[in-house]
């Protein structure tokens, strides 16, 4: 059976990644015409989206890349930016 959701509940949603890691929050949703273009989803602390940005806000991620929406939102590991934590950790250290 289809559940349908309207827009608003999806707003601070907690995203995950479909490995188990926890990603952001939903901030917005992106409309062209009558379909969902993408998802604006903020870095909050302790996500993924912090290690990786740093001081950016968050990232767009295509509606194609979500894979499920119900309690908690799941995207494809795809959508994640590239990301080497020896690297990250040796420009800390610089």
């Amino acid at each position: 059976m289809l559940k349908m959701k309207r827009v608003t509940e999806t707003y601070d949603m907690r995203v995950f990644t479909d490995s188990g890691e926890y990603f952001g929050d939903v901030e917005e949703v992106i409309v062209t015409n009558t379909k969902i273009f993408g998802w604006k989803v903020r870095a909050t602390k302790n996500s993924f989206l912090t290690k990786v940005l740093g001081s950016a806000k968050g990232v767009i991620v295509p509606h194609q890349l979500v894979k499920n929406i119900g309690d908690i939102m799941i995207i494809s590991k795809s959508a994640v930016p590239n990301y080497d934590a020896n690297s990250a950790s040796s420009n800390d250290q610089e």
